[in-house]
C-alpha cells in the first residue's frame, strides 16, 4: 500500500536523480539539464533513463538549479512527493526476502542530514524499512533524498505512531533495541543481535522518548574513550546497524 499525495518536488544532484529514475517509485515530469554541462560519467546514464522512460529533457540556465541547491550538479528531476508505505509493506518485504526483520526505527530525528545519513545506511545494510512518526519529525525532503545519495528512493519508509509500531513489530516477532547512553544500558558485547530485530533512535538533542524508551526490549550504549565521550546520532545509529549487520551475515 502506498500512500501519495498530488504536489510536486525537485531532486537535485546526479546520484538521488539517477537512483530516483532507476527506483521506479515516483511520478516524473521532466528533466532539467544545466545549459553547458558536460554529458559525460553519470549525467550520460541519467540521459539514458529519461530518453527510455519518455521524460521532457529541458536545457536550463544553471542559475535556475542553483535557486534549488548549491549542491545541483547540473541537473535536476521534477517528480511526484515521496512514497512513504504502511509499516504491513516493510513487515511484507522481510517475508518476500526470507530474511529475519530487519527495521530502523527514528524517534522524532529532526536534522533532514543525519536522516539522510541513516536511511543510505539502512539500504547499504539491508535494512526492510524505516519508520518514522507521523509529527515532530524531519521527512522525506529533497534535501534528505540528496544526504541519502539517492539511497531513500529504494528504502521503505513508514510514517505511524511508534508505540504502536512498536507493538507489531514485536507481534511480528522481533527484539526491539534503542540506542541510550544511560548507565543501564548494555554494551555491544552483552546482547545478542542477531535474529529478527529492530533499532531505535532518539533525536539529535532529547534522544529516545520515555514512552517509546520503555517499548524497547533493551537498551544498548556504544563504548567510548576520548575527551568527547558523545557521537552525532547518525553516527552512533549506523554503527549500531552495522553491527547488526555483522551479527546477521554470521548466522
Amino acid at each position: 500500500m502506498v500512500y501519495n499525495i498530488p504536489m510536486k518536488e525537485f531532486i537535485y544532484g546526479r546520484n538521488p536523480v539517477f537512483e530516483t529514475l532507476r527506483a521506479k517509485r515516483r511520478d516524473l515530469f521532466g528533466l532539467q539539464v544545466a545549459e553547458g554541462v558536460q554529458e559525460r560519467g553519470r549525467l550520460i546514464d541519467i540521459l539514458d533513463l529519461a530518453s527510455r522512460r519518455k521524460i521532457p529533457v529541458e536545457k536550463v540556465p544553471r542559475a535556475r538549479l542553483e535557486k534549488l541547491s548549491e549542491n545541483h550538479q547540473g541537473v535536476a528531476l521534477e517528480t511526484s512527493t515521496y512514497p512513504y508505505t504502511g509499516l504491513e509493506d516493510i513487515l511484507e518485504n522481510a517475508k518476500i526476502r526470507s530474511e529475519p526483520l530487519f527495521v530502523l526505527i527514528l524517534d522524532t530525528l529532526q536534522n533532514p542530514q543525519n536522516l539522510g545519513t541513516l536511511i543510505r545506511t539502512a539500504e547499504v545494510v539491508g535494512v526492510h524499512g524505516v519508520v518514522i512518526p507521523t509529527h515532530r519529525s524531519a521527512e522525506i525532503t529533497p534535501a534528505v533524498v540528496s544526504a541519502s545519495a539517492g539511497a531513500s528512493e529504494h528504502m521503505l519508509v513508514a510514517r505511524c505512531n511508534l508505540a504502536q509500531a512498536i507493538k507489531e513489530i514485536k507481534e511480528g516477532g522481533a527484539w526491539v533495541v534503542g540506542l541510550d547512553e544511560s548507565p543501564e544500558s548494555k554494551t555491544p558485547s552483552e546482547v545478542r543481535l542477531d535474529g529478527a530485530l529492530a533499532v531505535v533512535v532518539g533525536s539529535e538533542g532529547e534522544g529516545i522518548r520515555p514512552l517509546v524508551r520503555q517499548s524497547c526490549d533493551f537498551l544498548l550504549r556504544l563504548p567510548m574513550q576520548g575527551n568527547v565521550a558523545s557521537m552525532n546520532a547518525a553516527v552512533a545509529g549506523s554503527i549500531a546497524l552495522y553491527l547488526a549487520y555483522l551479527e546477521h551475515i554470521k548466522s
